[in-house]
């Protein structure tokens, strides 16, 4: 890999090289989010003597009350974390399972393969304790003093912002279908306008009788979490989610909720040009990421050229290898045997990339490769999925957070889920997750749904670690086009030299050549989106290389919106930026 030596502003990376807007610059602790208020939520922690982890739990619960379009506090919130005591990176599992009655048969026979709207695509929520668990393992606050922020903004309101309005507006006949979500998302009769507070007081109560189970507890602030936790999986909470869903035909339990944890697991990592790439395991997409880093090893990219015609082929024939790949062997390695090994070998990627032809791009999703017997190829290519033509239909779902404290402490995590695909429990304000609706319903699928299962998840956050000891922690929503956008504002930041405001500015492209995640899992051969920044003779010259090329506004959400610092802990310089396609925002000092 051809780039600089550490990816840090003031380390051969130049600052200033045309953001939008600045470089933001703190050397004590810094917050990059989805939303601004988000962001300082977290920094309100970091002031009052938090954490990394305390403030990206305050910042990530926070997110699920500002982006309720985007996020539910009953959704799901996959999470890294390195301590800067040991210099270990794990992850926590925050993606819930399908109920134990759950089966694909029953959407093959009922549903015609699809999996509907509404209560049957509800995975048990894992968001909760995700939280509570990063709290307790590698935190210093308790529940409440996390979600002080949250509570506020539910019961008080905040000022909706043009993102959400323009959701709730484009999606008003969904929102309608529940008389809850009604209540909450057009509380007018009409979708919220801009500037108007957007108020969630049974969400305030809910956040409110956990942390007051907590206070109630006494002991420990282990004893306390716990009490939080169990107020959510085990008290009334889990009553009113079960009890809603029996009524409804619905499949979720007490007992899929009592029995449910999320787990602290290693992170898959790879190797590429100075730098260590980390992201969760392969119940999630993260490792696709790992995979386009290792087929582009060894091509001096920054010889391509910034975003010429050869480089933004290059990496979308690589993107399409490892989405082939996603979609040939990923699923819930607890059910689903994956050669996660191979598939992110240096010896596979070399075969693989052996199929990127620099003239000619694949028409559709190439064939995924034969990881377990070291071969290229392994049978054919595109894809049985249903072929679309028009504009790809995707949701603008998940924000992401990350944190730097002031001790070297990493946090970064992708929490997600929506609310107008499935009801929001009466009394709680909450939607627990819908997630089920990234299952494949095909018998065989590695992501096919079973009771007890998770779905392959696309919400997948990272964090790179330099040679000489730079973090980046990063992340975007965007469904399938997280893992690209990602790769796009790493590579601008290692190889390229931006600044990290910069690198996220820089205008951005996606592949769809392949089933997306959603169901009905629509697929686009040859499909690639260019941002309109993006000159009119590189769009003419990728579509003579052969893809069907679509021109994108500028500045869309469709784009992902990265939120990422980058950190030096031996100076202890942080180097923030947020996506202006979304409502983000970072804050440091």
């Amino acid at each position: 890999m051809s780039g600089q030596a550490g990816g840090f502003p003031g380390d051969g990376l130049g600052l200033g090289s045309g953001a939008h807007r600045p470089v933001t610059l703190g050397s004590r602790h810094m917050v990059a989010a989805g939303h601004h208020a988000a962001a300082q939520a977290g920094l309100a922690i970091l002031e009052a003597g938090g954490n990394a982890v305390d403030a990206g739990v305050a910042a990530g619960m926070a997110l699920g009350v500002l982006q309720p379009d985007l996020v539910n506090v009953a959704g799901v919130a996959p999470t890294m974390i390195r301590m800067a005591e040991t210099g270990e990176v794990v992850t926590i599992s925050g993606l819930g399972c399908y109920p134990k009655q759950a089966s694909a048969a029953y959407f093959r026979q009922h549903h015609g393969g699809d999996i509907p709207s509404g209560l049957l695509r509800t995975v048990v929520p894992a968001a909760p304790d995700a939280w509570i668990t990063a709290l307790a393992k590698f935190g210093t606050m308790r529940f409440a003093d996390v979600a002080a922020a949250s509570i506020r903004y539910a019961a008080e309101g905040f000022p909706t912002h043009a993102l959400l309005a323009d959701f709730i507006a484009t999606n008003e006949d969904k929102f309608a279908r529940w008389d809850a979500n009604k209540a909450i998302y057009l509380p007018k009769g009409r979708p919220p306008r801009l500037g108007e507070l957007f108020v969630q007081d049974d969400l305030a109560r809910t956040l409110t009788y956990m942390a007051d189970q907590e206070k109630s507890a006494g002991g420990s602030r282990e004893d306390g979490l716990k009490a939080a936790r169990d107020a959510f999986y085990k008290g009334d909470i889990a009553r009113s989610i079960a009890r809603y869903h029996a009524e409804n035909g619905g499949w979720m339990t007490e007992q899929d909720l009592a029995d449910f944890s999320v787990a602290i697991e290693a992170p898959e990592k790879g190797r590429f040009g100075n730098m260590e790439v980390y992201t969760c395991a392969v119940w999630c997409q993260g490792p696709v990421l790992i995979q386009m880093l290792k087929l582009l090893a060894g091509t001096d990219l920054r010889a391509l050229g910034h975003n010429s015609p050869a480089y933004i082929h290059l990496l979308t024939e690589a993107m399409k290898l490892s989405f082939a790949d996603r979609e040939a062997y990923y699923g819930d390695p607890r059910f689903v045997d994956v050669p996660m090994a191979e598939l992110l070998s240096d010896a596979y990627a070399d075969l693989r990339r052996g199929l990127i032809d620099p003239a000619k791009a694949w028409p559709e999703m190439p064939p995924a490769g034969d990881p377990r017997n070291m071969r290229a190829i392994l049978g054919n290519s595109g894809s049985a999925a249903p072929v679309r033509q028009d504009e790809p239909a995707m949701s603008p779902d998940t924000s992401y957070v990350s944190v730097v404290d002031r001790w070297g402490n990493v946090f970064s995590a992708t929490p997600s889920d929506t609310s107008n695909d499935t009801p929001v429990i009466p009394g709680l304000g909450i939607c627990p997750s819908s997630r089920g609706s990234q299952g494949f319903t095909q018998e065989g699928h590695a992501s096919e749904v079973m009771g007890g299962k998770r779905p392959r998840l696309t919400p997948n956050p990272a964090l790179a670690v330099f040679d000489n000891g730079t973090l980046m922690p990063f992340g975007t929503p965007g469904g399938d086009v997280q893992s690209q956008a990602m790769l796009q504002v790493l590579l601008n930041v290692a190889v390229f030299g931006l600044d990290t405001q910069s690198a996220i500015d820089a205008p951005r492209f996606a592949t769809y050549s392949f089933p997306d995640s959603f169901a009905p899992h629509p697929y686009y051969p040859g499909r690639l989106s260019i941002e309109g920044r993006i000159e009119g003779k590189t769009a003419e010259a990728l579509s003579a290389l052969g893809h069907e090329v679509v021109r994108w506004p500028d500045w869309t959400w469709k784009a992902g919106g990265v939120c990422a610092i980058v950190a030096d802990p031996k100076t202890g310089l942080k180097a923030g930026g947020a996506d202006r396609r979304r409502p983000s925002g970072v804050v440091g000092l």
